[in-house]
């Protein structure tokens, strides 16, 4: 660096002053002194819509499949196999050895295949097409397309691709990748190492390989907040709609963590499930007396949210509208939300406020509940602190989603979010599977639904909460006029 010793200095000084007297001059007023800045530009906050779905899950590859498992009781929940935890460069004992240690040995995994319903490779993860995808971009792919062909989006005029963007956020992103790469590391087998490996574990890949396949050039976001991922990656796409940084969003969570690694970990940190590896489409309960951790999930959720007056002038379908977005810090423990839920109930509190709704105007809850004992009995206590009577009373329909899909870590907040939005749509509130004894904290009208329920659905809120403290809510009400 140039200090005053330097022989740089003498040439840096004047430059810099002379750069302040040109300024001076050009922007001194008549009084000789430096004009003001105008005041910014007024800021008008436009209305947000959902005009697109798309999905991959546990239950099915597209949202038509998923939705008709989930309300009809389907469970995308199986026992693993070795194969399944993805040791790529590890030889055959070893990942017999570690599928051994493992004390949860069920996931929500998503089905492969050719048949309808099934996630296609080929397409998708081709290794000789696809190098530099991984497992979870290729899910965010696959929901992207089915969101845009369902909203009916594929601009080809540079203003209108200008004007679209993408925020696809995801919570781990491809630890079989890190995995894999370290173990050629450790066996001195470094020049193999792929020239695509960092593109294949950044989180942000999933926004970007979307953006560049349809050539979308507004924000390219990607929201890393563990749990609470594909709510805030939606929620902070609303915003940019909001603030006229773009017109058309697609928004959402992508997740493929079920790998060896991944579940070792939240294994040794006693958050899955184990008490259930032989009957695991019981395994995960939320709510219930018997439930002991969550079980790992994958897939994407992604939604086109578009501006109002522009989604009404192209005559666009529209699902829903989103009205609030409510974000807290529980500022208390890297991994168990507060005992009073204040967290939560502060992301409820601030998404109510911003929808400029009342409590006993929402007709239905999804619940973040993963089936971990202090995490969903803390949401019902938050829950029933922010709805009071409305909830005790049974005019809520609560459920958790998690029943039949288990848990999709940063894809979880973007799935359940459409599931809310498919609520509203449907008139159909699903149900909470596994729910067979409930925990103590609910009693008479004030229950989770235990079958899918038929009823009018104009508000609903969907909650998501992850490590670190970090929780985020979303509003959506009936399509907007």
């Amino acid at each position: 660096m140039a200090g005053p010793s330097s022989p740089w200095h003498k040439l840096l000084i004047p430059s810099r002053f002379h750069f302040i007297r040109r300024f001076s001059s050009s922007s001194s007023s008549s009084s000789g002194g430096l004009r003001a800045f105008d005041s910014p530009p007024v800021v008008h906050s436009r209305r947000v819509v959902v005009t697109g779905l798309g999905m991959v899950t546990p239950l099915g590859c597209g949202v038509e499949t998923t939705w008709k498992n989930l309300v009809e009781g389907g469970c995308g929940i199986r026992a693993i196999t070795p194969e399944d935890i993805k040791m790529n460069s590890f030889d055959r004992e070893t990942q017999l050895h570690t599928f051994d240690q493992l004390t949860s040995k069920v996931a929500a995994i998503v089905p492969c295949g050719s048949n309808p319903g099934e996630f296609i490779e080929d397409v998708w993860l081709n290794p000789k097409e696809h190098r530099s995808i991984a497992r979870f971009i290729g899910y965010a792919l696959c929901a992207a397309d089915e969101a845009l062909k369902d909203a009916k989006w594929v601009p080809s005029e540079q203003e209108q691709k200008e004007r679209t963007g993408v925020s696809i956020g995801g919570g781990i992103g491809s630890i079989s990748d890190v995995l894999d790469a370290a173990q050629m590391i450790c066996e001195k087998r470094l020049r193999r190492l792929s020239p695509f490996f960092i593109p294949r574990i950044l989180i942000n890949m999933a926004s970007g390989h979307v953006s560049m396949k349809y050539g979308f050039q507004g924000p390219n976001h990607a929201a890393v907040t563990a749990c609470a991922t594909g709510a805030h990656s939606i929620g902070d796409a609303a915003r940019m709609i909001q603030f006229g940084d773009s017109d058309v969003m697609l928004a959402g969570g992508t997740e493929s963590s079920i790998d060896a690694l991944s579940i070792a970990g939240f294994c040794r940190s006693r958050a899955l499930t184990t008490k259930y590896n032989s009957a695991p489409q019981e395994a995960s309960r939320p709510f219930d007396c018997g439930r002991d951790g969550f079980v790992i999930g994958e897939g994407s959720g992604v939604l086109v949210l578009e501006e109002l007056e522009h989604a009404k002038k192209r005559g666009a379908k529209i699902y829903a509208e989103l009205r609030g977005y409510g974000m807290s810090g529980d500022a208390y423990h890297i991994t168990q939300p507060h005992t009073d839920g204040r967290g939560a109930i502060l992301a409820m509190n601030r998404a109510l406020r911003q929808s400029g709704l009342h409590p006993n105007q929402i007709d239905y809850l999804n619940a973040h509940a993963t089936s971990t004992p202090l995490g969903d009995a803390v949401e019902a206590t938050a829950i029933k602190t922010i709805f009071s009577e409305h909830a005790v009373s049974g005019y809520l329909a609560i459920s958790s989603t998690k029943g039949a899909i288990g848990h999709l870590l940063g894809a979880a907040g973007a799935v359940e979010a459409i599931f809310a939005v498919l609520a509203i749509h449907h008139g159909v509130a699903p149900l909470t599977l596994n729910l067979t004894k409930p925990d103590p904290i609910f009693n008479d009208a004030f229950m989770p639904l235990t079958s899918s329920k038929k009823m009018p659905i104009r508000a609903a809120l969907s909650n998501s909460f992850g490590f670190g403290g970090t929780n985020a809510s979303l509003l959506f009400t009936s399509s907007a006029t």
